[in-house]
């Protein structure tokens, strides 16, 4: 799912929980009971269903009459700040050594989806940004479900409990890896590719090069055989004309130099480009190896 399709779904979703009891009644995280009690009196007599004439007013008035119930008890209000509205309905409580693997198990799990989902090489930086912020969501869920109050600034975040931070952390972080794939996938540059390309390009000059030397030395070989008998000359040692053995420095020896250099050079380039191959598929087959090993190992000590 795209970056902005997944936003989208994330305004929708927002929409349909609605606001917490907090928003509902029109007051903040540290409010006290007798401001909480003056608030619902003000919307009761508003909400009434025999004031309202909204066809939902029912609904509306109970609403706030829970809003006004959870919030007034202190230990539900307490479990409702960390586990929202099913915590309070299921009387949940906050087990932190329970808690603590909850959130190993999740972000696990997470974490593996996470590495599947930016594999390849275009995906390397992204998987490093992704990691990063699963890595961060972590720290900031569990600082602030282990406080022992809200951390979260009150002038910013009045109404937001504990359980909403986390939820909204959760829900943004899908938005939040596709975003890092596609910023990944517009900044990747294949130097390897690149590299495979220049060392492709340079093997092939160096093919159309030793064709041209084969010509050349088999047109010199022909002159030689042709020729009026002359001799070739022979090189002394300090470079003047003498009747010692020939050296190396003939044409002919001078050609066949530089061909066997460029053969060799040639051999190395081929030699290079395998290498760069062997590597890359090495690379991506012991990431995936080591992806699938990791959720057999998680999956047999979480089910044991």
């Amino acid at each position: 799912m795209s970056f902005p399709y997944r936003l989208g779904f994330l305004g929708l979703d927002m929409q349909m929980r609605g606001p917490n009891y907090y928003a509902q009644l029109g007051v903040n995280r540290s409010s006290n009971p007798l401001e909480i009690k003056r608030a619902y009196k003000k919307l009761s007599l508003q909400l009434h269903p025999d004031k309202n004439p909204s066809p939902d007013a029912s609904s509306q008035f109970d609403a706030i009459k829970q809003a006004h119930d959870v919030l007034m008890d202190m230990e539900l209000r307490e479990v409702y700040n960390k586990f929202g509205r099913e915590g309070v309905r299921n009387s949940q409580r906050f087990d932190e050594m329970k808690y603590l693997m909850g959130v190993a198990i999740y972000y696990m799990s997470f974490g593996m989806v996470a590495f599947m989902l930016t594999l390849g090489k275009k995906n390397s930086e992204a998987r490093n940004w992704t990691f990063t912020g699963l890595l961060a969501m972590m720290v900031v869920e569990v600082t602030i479900m282990t406080s022992q109050t809200n951390p979260l600034p009150e002038w910013l975040f009045p109404t937001m409990t504990e359980y909403d931070a986390v939820w909204l952390l959760k829900s943004l972080f899908p938005a939040f890896m596709n975003g890092c794939r596609l910023l990944g996938a517009f900044q990747y540059v294949d130097l390897e590719a690149q590299t495979r390309q220049l060392l492709r390009s340079l093997q092939e000059q160096n093919k159309d090069v030793l064709l041209v030397l084969r010509d050349v030395q088999i047109g010199i070989q022909t002159i030689q055989t042709h020729g009026a008998g002359s001799a070739a000359p022979r090189i002394a040692p300090d470079g003047a004309a003498g009747h010692g053995p020939p050296l190396r420095a003939t044409p002919t020896g001078k050609l066949r130099e530089l061909q066997d250099r460029l053969q060799s050079s040639n051999a190395g380039v081929s030699q290079a480009v395998s290498q760069l191959k062997t590597d890359t598929g090495k690379s991506s087959n012991m990431g995936f190896y080591m992806m699938i090993a990791g959720y057999i190992v998680i999956s047999y000590i979480f089910n044991k």
